[in-house]
């Protein structure tokens, strides 16, 4: 049976519709790195999970070609994933889409090195006829964070971030928004099938005690 990221590691992948505080473990991901509103028809975020997707397919599918990756098992491509960010901001501001640095990301399974990472790119360029150079080998060690499953739009974040918030203060905790620690949030729903009031993400936020 495929390894599932989502059954194996459910208190990463599937929280509860309230806070908890949990310690994150460092992973790797397949990333692409863009600004712009995630939105736009044609545009810069579109472009990059299509990117992921190529790469994370030409991983799983490696078992029927030649090449042989060591330690390789067959597994469930996780979830898309985004870290986002503004300039200025502490958190993200929803009304200005436009202002938007992210990196979109799959995760990785733990056999995948930068050798084999630099052959899937250049495979799944050569099979796909995309230019996947933009997807780089990328380890995140999030660390302390609070996480919560938002239901719903991703418009309607907001109310689920202010719950999130006041559970921090309620608790002793504090966000620790840095260059390297940003609001995250992990896609569980496929937009294209599933209504938006329906839709299921993970919203995580890194923190700290509060001083």
């Amino acid at each position: 049976m495929a390894f599932d990221f989502k059954k194996e590691y459910k208190e990463f992948y599937l929280p509860k519709n309230k806070p908890q505080i949990i310690t994150v473990p460092p992973a790797n991901y397949i990333a692409v790195r863009g600004t712009g509103d995630p939105n736009e028809e044609g545009g810069a975020y579109k472009a990059s999970i299509a990117v992921l997707y190529a790469i994370a397919y030409t991983i799983k599918m490696s078992k029927l070609g030649d090449h042989r990756i060591d330690g390789y098992y067959d597994f469930v491509v996780p979830p898309l994933e985004g870290f986002w960010w503004q300039d200025g901001i502490q958190g993200v501001d929803y009304t200005n889409k436009a202002a938007f640095h992210w990196i979109s990301v799959i995760r990785l399974p733990d056999f995948i090195t930068q050798e084999d990472f630099d052959w899937a790119v250049a495979e799944a360029t050569r099979k796909k006829k995309l230019d996947c150079s933009m997807g780089e080998f990328l380890t995140i060690d999030e660390g302390e964070c609070v996480q919560i499953m938002h239901i719903g739009p991703y418009d309607n974040e907001p109310a689920t971030v202010a719950v999130m918030n006041q559970y921090l203060a309620e608790n002793g905790y504090e966000n620790d928004f840095s260059d390297t620690r940003m609001h995250h949030e992990i896609y569980l729903s496929d937009a294209r099938k599933v209504a938006p009031e329906k839709w299921k993400t993970v919203i995580r936020h890194p923190v700290r005690k509060a001083d």
